[in-house]
């Protein structure tokens, strides 16, 4: 193993040494600094005679004097089923108090696509116990469906109830056969006081046993940032694809992530694209999206709900434009449904689960599902367009249908997207809820329902009153 003493610069968290020999792209480093501390990097760019290496615990200490050990191998994860109830820095380091990692294997954190020949498509249902989510967004194995959220809002509670609930109904049906269910949960740049909320939350209610936590602080190095999530994935892809879970990743928050790589992209004075970030950040992003799957053969599967908050609550700006690109939908968290006070804000009517239809139905949730959730969606819509008409021309110069569709939109709101961040509610629970809202309505409004359904769970509150007599 060749050490150097040859730098030639220190710019932000990049150190450029000068090489003899070819070093290969991601490779690990080590750096010794004069005063004896030994730092973790990653090759970044190799050229002729030069090198650009991120350091993971930042640069302070570094300057000509020290010496850079290039290892010959790309970073890896240990890996093992005992990580389950670990909590672990950005780096995989655990940070919990426990033993040490004794690992089965040790994987490359970059990860090989999975063959398009190879992926099965999801269509299992994934039970999150919220309804706005269940009934209406229905998320399911394999998918990869992001929470778009903004500054401020809650999105850390709903990740930790979706973390302490989330649930593959059938398989606990099945008792111990068939995959278990695991979360790996992946902080990117959260402060103390979000970490502290988050591992409270765990230990509270015993979903830490079931997970592995990854915390990568605000104040940590940027670039530490950027391996966070793919340590996360990797330890999923081996809990899923060689243990046989079903694995549940959550990653909060994205947009810390891309500020890292628009940080590293400006110490290496990269042209920047679209407001600054760097024009690979879609390649990028998609290398962590597209590891969401199932795969022909193997009894596990990686769900993914991506968190990132929208800068200035716009959904053009770049992050959330090209996650949407990239993943089945999205979840939008609503701003004036916060200030109202609902739990969770989340606004059903921007929000797209793209992959719901293959996984409900009968055999998965419930016959009526689809039903029932397309007619929520079409009198909630009409619910909110005669609030507007309610603005200009006052709501006594509605017709009692429209005060109908009115009241509907108010209810569905306070009943069915409102449950509280403690809720966990079945799908059957959901649905219940949904055919209470729609029997507001007259028989002949439930024109996306089947008449059959419509027969058998409709409550018609008149003949229910005379039969109660």
């Amino acid at each position: 193993m060749k050490e150097y003493q040859t730098i030639t610069e220190v710019s932000g968290p990049l150190v450029f040494a000068e090489v003899d020999e070819p070093v290969g792209y991601d490779e690990m480093v080590e750096i010794e600094t004069p005063a004896g501390e030994t730092l973790r990097g990653q090759v970044l760019e190799s050229s002729e005679g030069l090198v650009s290496i991120q350091v993971f615990e930042g640069t302070g200490g570094i300057d000509r004097n020290a010496s850079v050990r290039f290892l010959g191998e790309t970073m890896k994860m240990p890996v093992t089923e005992d990580l389950l109830g670990r909590v672990l820095d950005g780096s995989g380091n655990p940070i919990d108090g426990g033993p040490e990692i004794v690992p089965d294997d040790r994987v490359d954190i970059v990860g090989e696509a999975i063959n398009p020949f190879s992926r099965e498509y999801p269509e299992e249902f994934i039970q999150t116990g919220v309804s706005a989510i269940d009934g209406m967004n229905t998320l399911v194995r394999g998918q990869k469906l992001p929470i778009f959220s903004g500054s401020g809002l809650p999105h850390n509670e709903l990740a930790l109830q979706i973390a302490r609930q989330a649930t593959v109904p059938e398989e606990e049906e099945g008792g111990d056969e068939g995959s278990e269910f695991a979360v790996i949960f992946g902080a990117m740049g959260i402060t103390q006081e979000e970490a502290n909320e988050f591992m409270q939350d765990f230990e509270r209610t015993g979903a830490l046993e079931r997970s592995v936590v990854f915390m990568n602080l605000a104040d940590d190095p940027a670039v530490e940032r950027t391996v966070t999530p793919r340590l996360a994935l990797t330890t999923a892809e081996y809990l899923a694809f060689e243990k046989g879970y079903h694995v549940l990743v959550i990653l909060t928050d994205i947009t810390n992530y891309c500020e890292a790589l628009r940080e590293i992209g400006a110490a290496r004075e990269e042209v920047p694209g679209r407001r600054g970030y760097p024009g690979y950040m879609y390649t990028d992003l998609a290398q962590l999206y597209e590891r969401a799957g199932r795969i022909e053969g193997r009894e596990g599967s990686v769900t993914q709900i991506p968190i990132l908050s929208m800068p200035g609550d716009d959904d053009t700006h770049p992050i959330p434009d090209l996650t949407g690109y990239i993943t089945e939908g999205q979840i939008v968290m609503d701003r004036s449904l916060n200030s109202q006070g609902i739990e969770p804000p989340i606004n059903v009517s921007p929000s797209l689960s793209r992959l719901m239809d293959d996984g409900i139905g009968e055999g998965l949730t419930r016959a009526d599902h689809g039903d029932v959730a397309d007619q929520l969606f079409a009198a909630y819509a009409e619910g909110k367009d005669l609030r507007d008409l309610v603005n200009i021309v006052g709501r006594e110069a509605l017709s009692e249908r429209d005060n109908k569709f009115l009241d509907f939109a108010d209810r569905f709101e306070k009943e069915f997207v409102q449950q509280g961040y403690d809720t966990n509610r079945t799908i059957d629970e959901t649905l219940e809820i949904g055919w209470d809202l729609l029997s507001m309505l007259p028989e002949e409004e439930l024109n996306r329902i089947d008449e059959d359904l419509i027969e058998e769970h409709y409550r018609d509150e008149e003949v229910e009153a005379v039969q109660a007599d």
